[in-house]
């Protein structure tokens, strides 16, 4: 899925027709792709995918800690085999996404463990994103970082200087505003 789409793009730069759907598109691509490098995540998800961890490596105590944003959980498979219960476990955070961590719950006497190897033994399946749809911040960051990029096609020499000294001076890979409407997401290890 991408963030936003070539009809809201046209429209934010102007364009009437159909003649630039494919450089758009491009443009829209690069621009998703650069927005998940600078933050480190990935901001929607539309389909569940398994991940896997070592209960050595991954697990404190109860506390499962999670190496991606996950947005939704469908199951959760000890390294034993079994399914654990969705009110069975917590969220870190609780009350938000995306999930660090998930926590078993005292209550319910499971702990994390394993039948041969600890290395991949527990399976997590879940939306793995920061969230199932793109915050309105990144959707803005895409538009305007794929406009940046389609505005390049008409000027290369797009955001170039020479200063009185003749040294070319080159823009930024990406618009300060943008940088400013990521800095919030930027994932922090």
């Amino acid at each position: 899925m991408a963030y936003t789409d070539n009809t809201t793009l046209a429209a934010l730069l102007g364009i009437s027709g159909s003649g630039d759907n494919s450089l758009l598109t491009a443009c829209i691509t690069r621009a998703q792709a650069a927005i998940n490098k600078l933050t480190g995540r990935v901001f929607e998800c539309a389909t569940a995918t398994t991940r896997y961890f070592d209960v050595d490596c991954d697990v404190q105590g109860r506390t499962l800690y999670l190496d991606r944003d996950l947005c939704s959980i469908s199951t959760i498979t000890n390294g034993d085999g079994s399914t654990i219960a969705s009110d069975a476990y917590v969220t870190e955070p609780r009350n938000d996404t995306p999930y660090r961590a998930i926590t078993l719950k005292a209550s319910k006497g499971i702990t994390w463990t394993y039948l041969t190897d600890p290395e991949n033994a527990i399976s997590v399946n879940g939306k793995w994103a920061y969230s199932a749809t793109a915050p309105d911040d990144i959707v803005q960051a895409c538009l305007r970082l794929a406009g940046f990029y389609y505005r390049q096609k008409d000027n290369p020499e797009y955001g170039r200087a020479i200063t009185e000294a003749g040294i070319v001076v080159e823009p930024n890979d990406v618009p300060a505003d943008v940088l400013h409407l990521l800095a919030p997401y930027v994932r922090r290890m």
